[in-house]
């Protein structure tokens, strides 16, 4: 099914205007997600809201927003104050530089929206698209949106582009907020690691071969219950023992690897045996 449109606009850059329709690049409504209800009749609860010094439920048009500059100090604003600081939307995605790829840290990477041509636009979309692939740069733009104004980065996949919402700087905490102690390696741990590493190693990412297991649980279990059948709690899986020494664990994590492509490569050989009946 074609990708449905969530708005439009235009990608510019110099005197260059390229007319773009804007798509959804994730499916966040594939997420499990709850309500609430009543207990004693099913009935889905509705929230409120309470005020703790007066003790009474406080209806929307008695609501102010206000920040808090110190604990429990506030300052409120109105909703025409609000709007008058927003930044208003706009159609146009700025483009701003243009930036080596590899360059953007992908801990800046926050949402991302597919771009596709809106008519007229073909050849300057393909265009764009070509001309960051061979120079292996990405394009930095402002983007207004939902009364804010974002950093997003226009970058190159197959035919198409991604425009990826980026953090800015200040919502970005720098690792060396992280405490790391210094360790010394030795070279055999190290040797031992890359191996690991090398034997578990793919040249292409494939999410394909990934699935959300707890999602799929959660489905199963509704289905189950919508069915009028009880849900089996999973048993609890068998702890590990722990191994303290780093070589130890390394040349054990080696061999449980070995052993498992192994038996991954027997079953392999034997159900190709089945396929083409040479199985003795």
């Amino acid at each position: 099914m074609p990708a449905r449109s969530i708005g439009t606009g235009t990608l510019s850059f110099g005197m260059v205007s390229i007319p773009i329709r804007m798509y959804s690049a994730g499916e966040s409504a594939s997420a499990v997600s709850f309500n609430l209800l009543h207990s004693k009749c099913k009935s889905r609860l509705k929230q409120q809201y309470v005020c703790p010094k007066d003790n009474e439920i406080v209806p929307r048009e008695q609501m102010v927003k206000g920040y808090e500059f110190s604990k429990e100090q506030y300052v409120t604003f109105t909703e025409e104050e609000l709007k008058a600081m927003a930044e208003e939307a706009q159609k146009a995605i700025e483009i701003t530089e243009f930036v080596p790829a590899a360059k953007v840290d992908p801990v800046y990477f926050d949402g991302a929206y597919y771009l596709g041509p809106d008519k007229g636009g073909e050849k300057a979309y393909k265009l764009i698209n070509e001309a960051m692939k061979q120079t292996g740069r990405a394009a930095l733009a402002k983007w207004a949106a939902r009364g804010k104004q974002y950093l997003v980065l226009i970058r190159p996949v197959d035919k198409g582009l991604v425009m990826q919402q980026l953090l800015y700087k200040d919502e970005v905490r720098p690792i060396s907020e992280v405490p790391i102690d210094d360790a010394e390696l030795k070279e055999p741990e190290l040797k031992l690691a890359m191996q690991l590493i090398e034997q578990i190693a793919n040249d292409e990412f494939k999410p394909e071969n990934y699935e959300d297991e707890v999602k799929k649980r959660y489905h199963e279990a509704i289905q189950r219950k919508v069915e009028g059948q009880e849900v089996i709690t999973a048993a609890e899986a068998p702890k590990t023992a722990q191994i303290i020494d780093l070589m130890e664990a390394l040349k054990a994590s080696l061999a449980a690897k070995s052993a498992a492509a192994a038996e991954a490569k027997a079953e392999a050989d034997v159900s190709g045996k089945k396929k083409t009946g040479t199985e003795g």
